[in-house]
């Protein structure tokens, strides 16, 4: 399984991003061969419109099925949820501790956005 978690940094100990849409890159961690790849994000850091969707976009290229991020907004959900990405959503600092999150079932699967839409 392939799950995307937000972040600014390159690797497991990088910290957890909580915004979804202008998260910087997503670290997408393969469970099975236990490797991970980066999915660039940064033209949506400054997009005045569509980060959301466009970001939605990019984790379901990656072939990711679940999504591991501090905040999910309305239209990214709607994208994320259409292409059958689970999405959850943690408060951990970085990311290993995120994925430790994920691996016990310490988090629950969002079933709505959980902000509204242009959320700082």
């Amino acid at each position: 399984m392939k799950i995307a978690f937000s972040t600014s940094g390159n690797d497991l100990n990088a910290p957890l991003d909580t915004r979804f849409g202008r998260a910087a890159k997503f670290l997408i961690y393969d469970t099975e061969s236990q490797s991970v790849a980066l999915v660039d994000n940064t033209q949506n850091l400054t997009a005045a419109q569509g980060a959301g969707i466009q970001s939605a976009q990019n984790v379901a290229a990656s072939g990711a099925q679940a999504l591991v991020s501090g905040h999910c907004g309305p239209k990214a959900y709607r994208v994320l949820s259409a292409a059958g990405i689970k999405t959850y959503t943690s408060n951990a600092a970085t990311v290993a501790d995120a994925l430790a999150q994920f691996q016990a079932g310490a988090l629950t699967e969002l079933k709505a956005a959980d902000v509204e839409g242009h959320w700082a």
